[in-house]
C-alpha cells in the first residue's frame, strides 16, 4: 500500500517510529515532513499530504500533531479527504468501516506511541463496509 505521512514538530518522533514500522511491513511511504523538532506550521505539511491522497498518488494518509485537531481541520478542507481524529483503536476501525476515512489524524501529546502504532495498523488494515454507510459517505462532500 502507498501511504503518505506528515506531522508538525509535536508529531515528529511518532512519525519517525510509525514510518519505520510501515516500511518494515512492506508499505511504500511518502514522508511530507516536517523533518525535525523545530516549531513549524502544521498546514504546511497537512496540505501536501492531503493533495497526495486526494490525487490518488497515495492510498491513505497519516497526520500527527500535538492534539490531532489542527492537521485534521486542515486536511478536511480538501474536497476528496475524509480525515478522522482517532485516539483509540475502535475509532480507527470505525473511521474506515463506517466513514471510509482516507486520512487518520493522531494526537501525539495525548496517546502513547504504542497506541498510535496500534491505531495506525488498525486503520490501514480495515476495509470500508459500504452498504448503509455508502449513502451517508456520499453525502459528506459539499
Amino acid at each position: 500500500m502507498k501511504i503518505s505521512i506528515g506531522n508538525d514538530h509535536a508529531g515528529f518522533d511518532y512519525k519517525e517510529a510509525i514510518k519505520a514500522s510501515l516500511i518494515a511491513a512492506g508499505h511504500e511511504v511518502t514522508d511530507h515532513g516536517t523533518y525535525g523538532l523545530d516549531s513549524v506550521d502544521y498546514p504546511d505539511f497537512a496540505h501536501p499530504l492531503a493533495n497526495s491522497v486526494e490525487s490518488g498518488n497515495t492510498d491513505l494518509g497519516i497526520l500527527i500533531c500535538g492534539s490531532g485537531n489542527g492537521v485534521c481541520m486542515t486536511a478536511n478542507k480538501h474536497q476528496g479527504i475524509r480525515a478522522a481524529l482517532c485516539w483509540n483503536v475502535e475509532l480507527g476501525a470505525l473511521a474506515r468501516q463506517h466513514n471510509n476515512a482516507n486520512v487518520i489524524c493522531l494526537p501525539a501529546r495525548f496517546i502513547s506511541l504504542e497506541l498510535a502504532q496500534e491505531i495506525t495498523n488498525t486503520f490501514i488494515t480495515t476495509d470500508f463496509e459500504g452498504g448503509r454507510h455508502e449513502n451517508r459517505v456520499n453525502k459528506i462532500s459539499c
